[in-house]
């Protein structure tokens, strides 16, 4: 979805108006921001969506995406990149989201043993859950993609 696309659905559901005087711009800008781009006009209204992507790719800085997602109240991950997989590694791959969980309940048990998690614990707290949601994400992926199809309709002839 591009910028101006997000920006028209927002305004669906959120006063232009009421935009342009909590960031003290005119509404013309707002609405502005939700057309489509004239790619062949030299002067040009970048939306500011589309400058958080620019400044992004300028400095290839992921603190600008982790200060975005924890103004919103959440937290930035990577999508992972999916290999083609095989049904045959469904299960290795089922596995590998049962040990990381257990690793984060390991960490988590060793930091409350004594009843308190210091900000050293807290942070292989964190390191620990982000594995298990890129490794989750990683695998629910693959299914979405096909990679991990039933194996049931395959005769065994078609099998590797």
């Amino acid at each position: 979805m591009q910028s101006h696309e997000v920006l028209r659905d927002v305004l669906k559901s959120t006063s232009a108006k009421q935009i342009a005087a909590d960031l003290n711009l005119s509404l013309s800008l707002i609405y502005k921001w939700a057309e489509s781009p004239d790619p062949e006009s030299v002067t040009q209204s970048f939306n500011p969506l589309d400058r958080i992507d620019q400044l992004y790719k300028s400095t290839g800085d992921l603190r600008l995406i982790h200060w975005m997602c924890e103004r919103a109240g959440g937290f930035f991950i990577r999508n992972p990149k999916t290999v083609p997989g095989h049904p045959d590694r469904l299960m290795p791959a089922t596995n590998e989201i049962v040990q990381e969980f257990a690793d984060l309940l390991a960490v988590v048990a060793t930091a409350a043993a004594d009843h308190a998690v210091s900000t050293a614990e807290a942070k292989q707290i964190r390191a620990r859950w982000e594995e298990l949601k890129t490794v989750t994400e990683t695998f629910v992926r693959c299914c979405e993609e096909g990679n991990f199809a039933s194996m049931k309709d395959r005769s065994p002839t078609t099998r590797p």
